[in-house]
């Protein structure tokens, strides 16, 4: 009797192969020897059929056929893959197949593919199946995830999610893109002055339309308001005094100031208008000599821990930020990564290890002694022992991993790094990097906080100067190369912002860090005049690719700071697997349009006539929470806590609700007046 492993690619297959040291010949779409079989899938085998297979008469989009909801749901072979799909269901019926190991990607995805197979080919219930999980595909890990193999039917719960995921995204894409086609598509080609219009909507994909429409049109209104600070130049103590600034502090309207809830401020640190600045400089210069007195200087030393580990979304938003690529671009270069048993599984949500890979860490590290760009400081990890405390630190949390761990390197495969394309160079070293700077200390700062007065005024500013670089050494590949910003270029990089900061962590040398330190309550300090420094409010920013990725992970909220972010997180909007695949969706359907170069993503014309045609009509497809909440439900399918008829229900209720309610209303004639509102924007210029 034989044993059949089962893969979803053939690069896949042939490492399972490797691993298992099968040395049969190759034959057409698997590889056998005694003892074991090895096949593959190439992606999906087998979909869900179209609504005609069910009755002919639903070939033709008509009101009188929907909502449709098949009792039975009918799948069928996908054509183009038939042959492979024929070599996979024989092998799996054969007499002398024992054991089936299922080594599809472990995820719901991968379960999905290998589920429909099984059913599709009708494989006997009594053939053992068992499901590989793995987290990469070293040949360690590849043993390791045969060995202990469980019994298929220990994930039936995510097969389960699986198909309802698949169901959710069939009735809600039939059923809605054919109620809103055949309401609206007429006016919109009458509008636009096309032949054909299909307005195709989904649970997610609308929803992320709609987040970049809803950006678009806040910049559109967003009014800029000019404001007004008023800046001393601070040099030293009066005997010192040499006209030299040593720093700029920025006027603040607190309490005692004549100022004080003025009807004349922007917020507490500027004037609507530049003659109120004037005035108060007036006030300031006189009388003479102008001087500033300290009211109090505190100081603190403050300290920033090693980001948390990279799971795809904040790969995906990094590799955004700093290479220019696509969400789609950084997960096949991470996928390939994953292939050449560099990295670790990529389609994973968690950013901490599990107590059992943070116990052979060491494994990674020493690896890695043989990697150029970190070897230093990975042997030094191991020279010291830096990695015996890892298991107790928030780097490591069993709780807060569904499927699998953050995305971290192997330690193995180095010798295909020669073989890499540069963008994989850059995004492995990423990697690498991060992992790294989790066994380093936090960087450590030190700040000063010093508040001066002159009259019944304040004048304030804060200091920051890096006095133990920490993780920083690993984490950043130019450390010790940039030149220290001025607190001049600072300032000017804060201009025509809407920043309440102002002059807030002015970057300063040692010395003059010192002589700042020094300063004690009461003393005075020269002043070489003041200056008004005009700014302007920003609009909000567009999304990018990266940034729309953490939104949608984050349930439509853009949340930049990071532990922030861990707190709040839950379900989002998609999964690691599938965001990347929306955006591109919104860009081939001409919906968004992808600046390649900032990568920054906007709306097209008629992917705001779209947001309008589903804003006046099934408006919950807009809604962030709402499609966040149909993600919590397949993870509540997936861990027990919510049953498949239970969720069936409430789509099958949501599908048939919302359908009846594009049919009965009877707003389509009127769309061109609001659709009107969006055109000018649009309209070339000549």
């Amino acid at each position: 009797m034989k044993k059949l492993f089962i893969a979803e690619k053939p690069s896949v297959a042939q490492q399972f192969a490797d691993a298992l040291k099968v040395k049969g010949a190759r034959k057409d779409g698997y590889l056998e020897d005694d003892n074991y079989i090895v096949t593959w899938c190439v992606g999906h085998l087998v979909g869900m059929s179209y609504p005609d297979a069910y009755d002919a008469a639903l070939k033709k989009w008509s009101f009188d056929t929907i909502p449709f909801i098949p009792d039975t749901y009918k799948y069928e072979v996908i054509p183009a893959v038939s042959k492979q799909f024929n070599v996979v269901k024989g092998l799996l019926n054969r007499d002398d197949v024992e054991t089936i190991y299922v080594c599809t990607d472990s995820g719901r995805e991968g379960e999905y593919i290998y589920r429909l197979v099984d059913m599709q080919a009708k494989v006997p219930a009594d053939k053992d199946r068992r499901r590989v999980w793995i987290d990469s595909q070293t040949e360690e890990e590849i043993l390791r995830g045969i060995k202990e193999a469980k019994p298929l039917s220990e994930y039936d719960n995510l097969g389960c999610s699986a198909y309802l995921r698949a169901k959710e995204d069939y009735l809600m894409g039939i059923n809605f893109s054919r109620a809103l086609t055949l309401k609206y598509s007429y006016p919109v080609k009458q509008y636009l002055g096309t032949d054909k219009c299909v307005i195709a909507v989904g649970r997610v994909m609308t929803c992320v339309l709609g987040m970049i429409v809803k950006r678009e049109r806040e910049i559109r209104e967003f009014e800029v308001t000019p404001f007004y600070r008023v800046i001393a130049k601070v040099g030293k103590k009066p005997e010192e005094a040499d006209n030299t600034t040593l720093f700029t502090a920025e006027w603040k309207a607190v309490e005692g100031s004549i100022y004080y809830g003025s009807p004349k401020l922007y917020k507490e640190n500027g004037f609507k208008d530049k003659k109120d600045a004037e005035q108060l400089i007036e006030y300031l210069d006189n009388p003479v000599p102008v001087e500033l007195k300290i009211k109090s200087i505190t100081k603190k030393t403050e300290k920033k821990n090693p980001p948390m580990l990279y799971n795809l979304a904040e790969l995906q938003n990094d590799c955004s930020r700093f290479f220019k690529i696509s969400p789609t671009e950084t997960l096949n270069t991470v996928q390939e990564l994953y292939e050449k048993k560099l990295v670790t599984y990529p389609r994973t949500d968690a950013r901490v290890l599990s107590t059992a890979i943070a116990k052979e860490i060491h494994k990674n590290l020493s690896g890695l002694c043989n990697y150029d760009k970190v070897a230093p400081f990975a042997q030094n990890i191991i020279n010291q022992g830096g990695y015996k405390g890892i298991v107790k630190s928030k780097y490591v949390n069993d709780k807060l991993i569904t499927d699998h761990y953050a995305i971290i390197p192997t330690g193995q495969g180095l010798g295909q790094l020669g073989k890499l394309s540069s963008i994989q160079v850059k995004v492995y070293e990423l990697i690498a990097r991060r992992f790294i700077s989790i066994f380093y200390p936090a960087a450590e700062y030190q700040k000063v906080s010093i508040v001066l007065t002159r009259k019944t005024e304040e004048f304030s500013a804060s200091f920051k100067l890096l006095v133990k670089p920490g993780y920083l050494m690993v984490a950043d590949p130019n450390y010790g190369k940039k030149k220290e910003t001025s607190s001049n270029d600072k300032e000017a990089s804060q201009e025509d912002t809407d920043s309440d900061k102002g002059e807030d962590n002015q970057p300063l040398g040692e010395e003059l860090m010192e002589y700042i330190s020094s300063l004690r309550k009461g003393s005075t300090l020269s002043c070489n005049g003041f200056e008004i420094k005009e700014g302007k409010t920003s609009p909000p920013k567009r999304y990018t690719s990266g940034s729309m990725i953490l939104a949608m992970e984050n349930a439509g909220q853009l949340i930049e700071d990071e532990e922030l972010r861990e707190q709040i997180k839950g379900s989002g909007i998609g999964t690691s697997a599938t965001r990347d695949s929306i955006i591109t969706k919104l860009v081939n359907n001409k919906y968004i349009s992808l600046n390649k170069k900032t990568q920054v993503l906007s709306p097209t014309f008629l992917g705001e006539i779209i947001y309008d045609v589903v804003l006046y009509s099934i408006n919950g497809l807009l809604r962030a929470d709402l499609t966040a909440s149909w993600e919590k439900g397949l993870t509540g399918v997936a861990d027990g806590s919510v049953t498949e008829q239970e969720y069936m229900n409430k789509l099958s209720d949501y599908v048939v609700k919302y359908t009846n309610a594009v049919k009965s209303v009877r707003n389509q004639n009127q769309m061109h007046i609001i659709f009107d509102k969006t055109k000018p924007y649009y309209v070339k210029k000549k």
